[in-house]
């Protein structure tokens, strides 16, 4: 059974606690830390946008359009909906020559209930942009623009979410390169955007974050746009996510000694490039907010070297106060003894 990794406490007392697997390896496959079973296949849905974005560069897609950090970082994005998010990914389409009638993301209001709050108050309403995932598929159909040419490329994009479409085999093959998994192998799903997503075990998603981390397995090529990518998330980790989300906080702090991302379901990979280690991790109940992020703030308040002010940054997201409506003191989220112990072992 998978240990516990996180712990509510109320009053002093246990209430509810989570169990999860975390993988750390170096970018050889040497594991660093296991906890849990991390050979058991999960659905990294939205942590391997990075990933994904790969052949964004690789393609030449991304010099030949122009795109700045604000882009890149878009397109490895699940982000709030914000204004900013939504202009970003119109501009990467327009740069492609298309519009958002082009994207297959589907629609949903911003997940910040503010921006969603402004749309109304504009007596507007969302459209695909505004889709957590819009970043993604703009980068995707900036892709399809390398992978085409400009004519005719909106007839040649529909359908881009299909797995045997040219983009999404371009896609499928970064992830396999970077993982060492083979996907014809693994299980296979749709995920909420659209796009196939596969099921991998934490080993492999990990060595694929270590290796963005390091550039070691990968060609050359793949290892300048992992890079590429990071830095771009560094300069602009308010695209990653947004206003109040833990992956634009932590890296907005830590800047490029950190490279997070969440995905569905708590799961959750960072690339760690000083120390040069892939992290995956899953939270077996799915919690995300109580859980995933408090196994890898401790993660990465274990393994990345902090100052006083950023240690205590840090420990405010892997050790969180509970208040309630009053604002009073209830309890503490905490990272539990078993993770905490593996990460001073390791």
């Amino acid at each position: 059974m998978n240990p516990i990794l996180v712990e509510a406490l109320r009053g002093g007392a246990l209430e509810s606690c989570h169990r999860g697997a975390v993988a750390i390896v170096d970018a050889d496959g040497a594991l660093r830390l296991a906890l849990g079973d991390i050979d058991q296949p999960v659905f990294p849905r939205s942590a391997i946008k990075l990933l994904q974005a790969l052949p964004l560069l690789t393609s030449g897609a991304a010099d030949a359009l122009g795109l700045d950090d604000a882009e890149l970082a878009l397109a490895c994005a699940s982000h709030n909906g914000e204004a900013m998010h939504a202009e970003t990914a119109a501009r990467m389409l327009a740069k492609a020559g298309l519009d958002a009638g082009a994207l297959e993301c589907g629609t949903h209001w911003p997940l910040l209930d503010s921006a969603g709050r402004a749309l109304a108050a504009a007596q507007a309403v969302p459209n695909a942009l505004h889709n957590n995932c819009s970043g993604k598929h703009a980068g995707l159909l900036c892709m399809a623009c390398a992978l085409h040419g400009r004519g005719g490329l909106r007839d040649y994009a529909k359908g881009y979410v299909a797995p045997d479409h040219p983009v999404m085999r371009a896609v499928s093959a970064a992830i396999a390169a970077a993982t060492g998994a083979d996907l014809a192998q693994a299980p296979r799903g749709t995920d909420g955007c659209s796009i196939p997503t596969y099921a991998l075990p934490l080993r492999a998603l990990a060595l694929g974050y270590a290796r963005v981390a390091t550039g070691v397995g990968l060609d050359p090529a793949c290892a300048a746009a992992a890079q590429r990518l990071r830095a771009a998330i560094a300069r602009a980790p308010a695209m990653v996510a947004g206003t109040g989300r833990f992956d634009t906080r932590v890296m907005e702090r830590l800047g490029a000694r950190v490279c997070c991302k969440v995905g569905a379901e708590a799961v959750y990979c960072a690339a760690l490039p000083e120390a040069g280690l892939g992290v995956a991790l899953k939270i077996a109940d799915g919690s995300t907010a109580r859980a995933a992020e408090v196994t890898m703030a401790a993660i990465i308040e274990a393994l990345v070297p902090l100052d006083a002010a950023e240690a205590d940054f840090m420990r405010s997201l892997s050790d969180v106060t509970l208040r309630n409506w009053n604002g009073i003191a209830v309890g503490r989220l905490r990272a539990g003894d078993a993770l905490r112990d593996a990460l001073r072992a390791g």
